[in-house]
């Protein structure tokens, strides 16, 4: 069926009916009556296919038609397979969401971010609980605020009914800042891996292999401690 539906959307050969086409191919274009581009057609054992309708002349190509359609198919098949299909994920907290809670919902919208998902986190005002809006403003900004190296901030929190929502984009790969903590923790880690080097590299005092085994020794232990 949905081949079908690709053939109805070209003319070919007689059914071309127009005075001229254009052709174009590899060596580029040229107007020639209908007729002409027919037997042109005919002469090369491929058909004449009208890609361009609109155009003035139309716009045709000299090509088996089969080979034509396929390669149409699989063109919009690359082209789906680009398009990135952005979901919109939903975080719900109370006013007065626990830590606990925090942190697991936390944990999830850096999971929706790094998929790049698009995160819409709101609090849900429930009766008299909407005396604690401005508390309910200040978790989401504190949201934003431990999202930042995943995710850019489109909207700022607004009150919508009982609700009041905050929009989060995902930050395109590789642009994402690390933070002191990653960064103290990196430099922590190739401070260790230089300590090592340079034990392996210095000569025991005692020489043999006793003393080779016990200065690697110690030295994975204290690599082991400083990447903790």
């Amino acid at each position: 069926m949905k081949n079908d539906k690709m053939k109805n959307q070209y003319r070919i050969n007689e059914q071309i009916r127009v005075r001229e086409v254009r052709i174009v191919g590899d060596g580029g274009s040229t107007v020639v009556p209908t007729r002409q581009a027919m037997d042109m057609a005919r002469e090369q054992g491929v058909d004449l296919v009208e890609i361009s309708p609109n155009a003035n002349p139309p716009v045709c190509r000299l090509i088996d038609y089969s080979k034509f359609l396929y390669q149409q198919k699989k063109r919009q098949k690359e082209m789906k397979a680009k398009q990135v299909k952005v979901e919109v994920k939903e975080i719900r907290f109370g006013p007065q969401t626990d830590e606990h809670d925090y942190q697991f919902k936390l944990k999830h919208a850096k999971e929706f971010l790094e998929e790049g998902n698009k995160v819409r986190a709101y609090v849900f005002f429930r009766g008299r609980s909407i005396l604690f809006k401005e508390q309910g403003e200040v978790l989401l900004l504190r949201f934003a605020n431990d999202l930042e190296e995943y995710g850019k901030v489109e909207s700022m929190p607004s009150l919508e009914g009982k609700k009041m929502f905050l929009y989060l984009a995902p930050k395109k790969a590789g642009v994402a800042k690390k933070s002191q903590q990653a960064r103290d923790r990196e430099a922590s880690e190739a401070e260790a891996k230089e300590t090592v080097r340079q034990q392996v590299d210095e000569k025991p005092q005692g020489g043999g292999l006793l003393a080779n085994a016990k200065i690697s020794a110690d030295a994975l232990k204290k690599l082991n401690i400083e990447s903790e």
